[in-house]
């Protein structure tokens, strides 16, 4: 059982894995990945265009991205621990900063700074 972050983009919008990279070092993580389609990464690989799933090292654990033509799913266990789910959300946010995409929360689908307030991400 996971808990996800929806973020939505404009049709063909899903964001590159370079551009989301860049978005998660504005707030200070690293993201390294570890796994690109169910296969062991190297920690410089980059993932080619039309990745279906990448796993990254952020925060305390690992962050789960799913991507479909339209959408990046964020996932993390059911048992993550407050600075994993933060972890998550910095994920999903620059996932929408770097595509201009709308991340889904509690209140309904929000921008990416609405987002950072909500979620006091504060990108540099």
């Amino acid at each position: 059982m996971g808990l996800d972050r929806v973020v939505r983009f404009p049709a063909g919008g899903v964001p590159a894995w370079g551009a989301i990279k860049a978005q998660l070092a504005r707030v200070g993580e690293s993201a390294v990945i570890r796994m690109i389609d169910g296969l062991p990464a190297f920690p410089d690989e980059t993932p080619e265009v039309g990745w279906r799933e990448l796993r990254i090292a952020a925060g305390s654990g690992m962050v789960t991205l799913r991507q479909t033509p339209d959408s990046v799913n964020c996932v993390v266990w059911s048992n993550a621990d407050a600075t994993l789910l933060a972890a998550r959300d910095r994920v999903a946010w620059a996932c929408a900063e770097a595509g201009g995409g709308a991340i889904e929360a509690e209140s309904g689908a929000v921008s990416p700074s609405d987002f950072a307030q909500l979620s006091d991400i504060r990108p540099v």
